[in-house]
């Protein structure tokens, strides 16, 4: 595991360093649940390699995608969750074989105190959230299901660097909050339109 390699800490050796005596490294498999809504949290994930989708769930179980998190980043709810001893408001699901460095919270406020620059790695990590959840929010509010649809297939495609899915449309619908027959048929609307390719249990975009 090299936080060296990971962009947002290539000029910062001190604050590398010190996260690697403070924290201690995981691997989970694809699918693995990072978190749990109401889980308390005791370290703040930063993703060393891999990628993390969070989503919330409501009453009845279902899920909706919310963001990804992706090599370098954190979860900015673990962050405020941890530090104000709150449990966890959302799922995190390994979206591909993930490595994360946990940081102990007892850790986290030390390095806040002492480098400058973690802080604003954390204040920048809180703008990138806050944006995607906007985007999450207008979506919603403003955007049709076939646009939503498209945009999950073309985002999911992007965070694993593929151009074929595997996925099911039972697992659509639960990430986008919709019903599995609507997915079925925008997608096969889609298709007929020449946006995808639909395999058994794949989408290929074209």
């Amino acid at each position: 595991m090299e936080l060296k390699n990971i962009e947002e800490f290539k000029s910062l050796p001190e604050i590398r360093e010190k996260l690697m005596a403070y924290g201690f490294v995981k691997t989970f498999a694809e699918g693995d649940v990072i978190l749990n809504e109401h889980s308390y949290i005791k370290a703040i994930p930063i993703v060393t390699s891999g990628s993390i989708r969070v989503m919330r769930l409501d009453e009845d179980g279902r899920e909706l995608l919310l963001y990804y998190i992706k090599a370098g980043e954190s979860c900015i709810m673990s962050f405020l969750g941890g530090i104000h001893e709150d449990t966890s408001k959302v799922k995190a699901v390994a979206e591909e074989e993930t490595e994360i460095l946990f940081i102990p919270i007892d850790k986290v406020t030390l390095l806040i105190r002492e480098f400058p620059e973690w802080l604003d790695y954390i204040f920048r990590l809180y703008h990138k959230r806050f944006e995607e959840l906007l985007e999450v929010v207008n979506a919603i509010a403003f955007k049709k299901m076939d646009e939503r649809l498209l945009d999950f297939i073309k985002k999911k495609c992007d965070i694993n660097h593929i151009a074929t899915l595997t996925i099911t449309h039972e697992q659509i619908a639960n990430e986008l909050g919709t019903a599995r027959v609507v997915v079925s048929r925008l997608l096969k609307q889609m298709e007929e339109e020449g946006l995808v390719k639909l395999g058994r249990n794949k989408i290929t975009l074209m």
